[in-house]
C-alpha cells in the first residue's frame, strides 16, 4: 500500500448489520456494489463506501513485524520477524516494518536503532516501513472518538486505589483478578475535570473462536475476559487498540507471533468486531526457552542479535538455526535461504518450547564459514579485524587468509584472534610453547634464516623444499623442525601448514620473527 487510508472513514452502519451474513454473502454485496456503481454514477460515492465496509480479505498475503523499542533485537523477535517474512515470501505476499513506539517513556531511538541494524544485517528486507505509531497518535484518537459514540467503549473514573481494592478482595476469596464493570453503565462523570481512562465494552457473553495456523482451535469465553483499557489518563492509546488499528489500515492478512500473544487474541478479535472488520488469520508460535528450561534471557548468554554478530556469527547461520527452533522439513538440517522461502510452512511449527542451544549453533556456523565463499567470509572478517586494531590491507589478502583458517573456526571471532600474527607481531609466546625453542632448535632455526633470506621465490612450495632441506642438514624430521618453526613465527603452537603459514606472514616478518627466536633461545 501506498499510503495508510484511515478505515474509520468506511459506513459504519454496512459494517454491523452484516454480522450475521455468511461470507458468500458478503462477496456477492461486493460485486453487487460494484456492478451498482458502473450503472448510476451519481452514487459512486454511496456505492464506494459500502466496499470498503465489506469485511473481505485482500488478495495479496501481507505479514508484520511489530517491535516495541524498548531494548535490543531479541532473537526471539527476530525468529518471529523470519517466520512472518518467509511466510509472505512463500506466497507472494508484502512483510511491513510497524514500530510500535506508543510507550513514551520506555521507547528510545537507540532501540529503533537497534531493530533497524538486526534487520538489515539479517537480510530480512521489508517492503513497507518502517512505519512509527508515534506518527499516527490522531488517527488512534479518532477511532477512540468512535468507539466511544458508539457506545463501544466508555470512561472509567475508578481511582487506583479502588482498582487495587477490588483485585485484592477478588484475589482473596481466590477469584480472577479482572475490572468489576463499576463504571460500564455510568453516564455522568463524578466531577468536571475528573481523570479518567476509556474502557472497551467487552461483550459479556458468547465464545471467541481462534484457528491458530499453529495451535489449531482454541476457544475463549467473554465472560472471562474484562473491559480493557485502550486509552490511558494522559489519552495515548494502549497496545491493544493501536494494534487492531494498524492491521486493519495496514490489510495484514496474517499475524504470526509469540505464542505469549496467545491470550491477547480474543481481546482484539473483539475490538476488531466492534470496528467492523474480519480478524486476520493467527499464527502463535512457541517460545524459546534457555538450557534450563526457563524462557531465553541474558542469564542464558548472548540474547541480542547483533551480540551473535559481534561475536562472529554470520547472518545465514543463525537465520538457518532461527528457522530450525520449531519448523522442520523433514530430517534437513542446513538450509539456504532461498530452500527457506520454498519450503516453509507455518503449518509445520510445532506447539512446543523450543531450546536454544548454542552448540548447536555454532556448528551451523562453522558449517557455513567452511562453504560459504570466502570473499562473502571475509567481508564479515574485515570487520572483526578492525575491532582488533589490523587494517587488513596491510598484510595478506584476507581471503587467502579465510582459505587457511575456516576449518578450525567456529566464529570469525575465533577466526580473526587466531590470524592476528599475519598482520602483527606478537609480544610473547603463548604460555607453553617455549619448550620448543631449545638451544638445538635455535640452531637449526638460525640456518633456516640463512636459507630462507636467499630465497627470490617466496612461495609455500619454495619454503617447503627449504625447510626440508634444512631438516635434512641438521639431521631432524620435518616435524621436528616444523613446531619450533611455528613458535617463532606464530607464538603458538598451531597454525596452518606452516610453509603457507610463512607465505602468508611474507618473507621479512618471518626473517624478523626467526631472528627473535633464535636469539631467545640463546638464553635458555
Amino acid at each position: 500500500m501506498g499510503s495508510l487510508a484511515p478505515y474509520a472513514r468506511a459506513e459504519p452502519d454496512s459494517v454491523h448489520n452484516d454480522d450475521s451474513r455468511s461470507r458468500k454473502a458478503n462477496t456477492r454485496q461486493l460485486f453487487l456494489t460494484i456492478i451498482f456503481t458502473i450503472i448510476d454514477g451519481n452514487k459512486q460515492r454511496i456505492s464506494l463506501f459500502r466496499i470498503l465496509a465489506v469485511p473481505f480479505r485482500p488478495m495479496t498475503t501481507r505479514t508484520r513485524f511489530a517491535p516495541s523499542p524498548t531494548g535490543y533485537l531479541h532473537v526471539g523477535g527476530a525468529r518471529t520477524a523470519l517466520f512472518s517474512w518467509l511466510y509472505a515470501r512463500r506466497h507472494g505476499g508484502e512483510f511491513i516494518l510497524r514500530i510500535e513506539d506508543t510507550d513514551r517513556q520506555r521507547s528510545t531511538p537507540e532501540s529503533v536503532d537497534a531493530i533497524l541494524e538486526g534487520m538489515a544485517w539479517l537480510g530480512l528486507d521489508y517492503d513497507e516501513g518502517p512505519i512509527f505509531q508515534s506518527d499516527r497518535f490522531d488517527h488512534y484518537h479518532e477511532v477512540i472518538q468512535r468507539l466511544l459514540d458508539e457506545g463501544k467503549a466508555y470512561r472509567c473514573y475508578c481511582s487506583r486505589e479502588r482498582i487495587d481494592a477490588v483485585r485484592a478482595e477478588q484475589m482473596a476469596r481466590k477469584a480472577k483478578p479482572r475490572y468489576d464493570g463499576h463504571c460500564r453503565h455510568r453516564t455522568d462523570a463524578p466531577s468536571e475535570n475528573a481523570p479518567y481512562v476509556v474502557r472497551f465494552r467487552n461483550p459479556l457473553s458468547g465464545e471467541i473462536l481462534v484457528d491458530d495456523l499453529v495451535r489449531g482451535a482454541v476457544s475463549f469465553q467473554n465472560d472471562e475476559l474484562d473491559d480493557l483499557i485502550i486509552a490511558r489518563v494522559d489519552g495515548s492509546p494502549t497496545y491493544h487498540l493501536t494494534v487492531v488499528v494498524d492491521d486493519i489500515d495496514m490489510g495484514i492478512t496474517h499475524v504470526i507471533r509469540g505464542d505469549d500473544h496467545l491470550n491477547n487474541t480474543p481481546r482484539q478479535i473483539n475490538i476488531l468486531s466492534a470496528l467492523g472488520a474480519t480478524p486476520p488469520i493467527y499464527a502463535h508460535v512457541p517460545m524459546i526457552m534457555g538450557p534450563d528450561g526457563q524462557r531465553l534471557s541474558k542469564r542464558h548468554g548472548a540474547v541480542s542479535v547483533m551480540q551473535y554478530r559481534q561475536e562472529g556469527y554470520l547472518p545465514e547461520a543463525l537465520l538457518n538455526y532461527l528457522a530450525r527452533l520449531g519448523w522442520s522439513h523433514g530430517d534437513q538440517e542446513v538450509f539456504s535461504l532461498d530452500e527457506m522461502v520454498e519450503l516453509f510452512d507455518i503449518t509445520n511449527v510445532n506447539r512446543a518450547a523450543a531450546t536454544f542451544d548454542t552448540e548447536k549453533l555454532s556448528w551451523l556456523n562453522q558449517h557455513y564459514i567452511k562453504n560459504i565463499e570466502p570473499m562473502h567470509i571475509a567481508r564479515y572478517l574485515s570487520r572483526h579485524m578492525g575491532q582488533l586494531g589490523v587494517d587488513p590491507s596491510e598484510g595478506p589478502d584476507l581471503v587467502e587468509v579465510v582459505m587457511v583458517q575456516r576449518e578450525r573456526a567456529k566464529t570469525l571471532g575465533e577466526m580473526a584472534n587466531n590470524s592476528l600474527y599475519f598482520y602483527k607481531d606478537f609480544d610473547r609466546f603463548d604460555a607453553g610453547s617455549e619448550k620448543h625453542l631449545t638451544r638445538d632448535a635455535g640452531n637449526a632455526l638460525q640456518k633456516l634464516h640463512s636459507h630462507l633470506m636467499a630465497l627470490e621465490e617466496w612461495s609455500a612450495t619454495r619454503i617447503h623444499e627449504t625447510i626440508m632441506d634444512v631438516a635434512e642438514d641438521v639431521g631432524m624430521k620435518f616435524g621436528k623442525l616444523a613446531q619450533p618453526l611455528r613458535v617463532a613465527i606464530t607464538g603458538r603452537t598451531f597454525s596452518p601448514p606452516i610453509d603457507i603459514t610463512l607465505e602468508l606472514v611474507g618473507k621479512n616478518q618471518t626473517l624478523r620473527r626467526l631472528e627473535r627466536a633464535v636469539e631467545y633461545t640463546s638464553g635458555t
